[in-house]
């Protein structure tokens, strides 16, 4: 009521110029409203349903989550897969794109070509990235075997073998990690070099540098790059629908994969529903945790 007392009381030329500002946000809001917030409490509804698109929607309560912890043991399956990949695939890329990053920010011949070839797989299309690494990791003639093979290791069957084949897909992860060291390198670049130069007249070694400014100086990015690649990983699904579709025995089954499933394949929308905001919460959880860890090993410098 105010607010149309509020708008009674403004001017023509205000009036017009909230008219022009609504129109030009009116994309943004249908598109907002109807491909964002209604298929958000839309899910919502449905997580409580049995329905399988060709039938109006049956209310079952909390059957679906019910079900979900109690009954389906490839919903564990799943979970545990997921878990497993995000924790090592994080690790594994933070790693090797702190090593690589720290590489690429030295003053060294040929920087660019470098840095060029670093991030190329990462602008790759997921698809044929996912075709390339099967034939790379083919236990009989993929090259990663046959180098393996130069150096006397006999190659595992990687994509066959259930041992194998989330860490084959870590490996796959980390190879693509491009945008990841373009973010860290960005971060290095905006080190101060006197900290460096104080550091070196103090005596310190090329490790106690990376330990004692490097690290600190970086650890708002490393934040950001593991916040974007935890929920990324928790999403896990082109990779193993493209290169494994699950397999072999569910080895590779991920959360989003079943979900998949579930909905596209089996017309559980209901159960799919479900799936999906335990996802929702899951990542929540997990984000909110680090969000209130992060000032045990976050430094932001404070200018006085």
């Amino acid at each position: 009521m105010q607010s149309i007392i509020r708008f009674r009381r403004l001017g023509k030329q205000e009036r017009r110029s909230l008219r022009n500002g609504l129109l030009f946000v009116s994309p943004f809001l249908i598109g907002f409203l109807v491909f964002v917030l209604y298929p958000f409490l839309a899910s919502l509804y449905f997580s409580f349903t049995e329905y399988n698109v060709f039938q109006s929607p049956l209310w079952v309560g909390i059957s679906n989550f019910k079900t979900l912890f109690t009954e389906d043991d490839l919903s564990k399956v799943s979970l545990y897969n997921t878990f497993y990949y995000a924790v090592f695939s994080i690790i594994a890329s933070m790693i090797a794109g702190i090593t690589i990053a720290i590489f690429l920010n030295s003053k060294i011949k040929g920087l660019s070509i470098y840095r060029t070839i670093y991030f190329l797989p990462s602008i790759l299309p997921l698809v044929a990235s996912s075709v390339l690494w099967v034939w790379l990791l083919n236990p009989l003639y993929g090259i990663v075997n046959i180098m393996l093979g130069w150096v006397g290791i006999k190659g595992p069957p990687w994509l066959g073998d259930p041992s194998w084949s989330k860490p084959a897909l870590v490996i796959m992860s980390t190879w693509s990690s491009g945008q990841t060291i373009v973010i860290l390198l960005a971060g290095l670049q905006g080190v101060p070099d006197f900290l460096y130069e104080a550091a070196e007249i103090d005596g310190a070694n090329w490790w106690h540098k990376v330990r004692y400014i490097t690290l600190p100086m970086l650890s708002p990015i490393i934040f950001f790059v593991l916040i974007i690649g935890m929920i990324g990983a928790f999403q896990y699904f082109t990779q193993a629908y493209v290169m494994t579709n699950g397999g072999p025995a569910n080895s590779t089954l991920f959360y989003s994969l079943y979900l998949y499933r579930n909905a596209f394949m089996y017309f559980k929308m209901g159960y799919a529903s479900a799936l999906a905001w335990i996802l929702f919460i899951i990542i929540f959880v997990c984000t909110f945790l680090t969000f209130k860890t992060s000032s045990w090993w976050v430094y932001y410098e404070r200018k006085k």
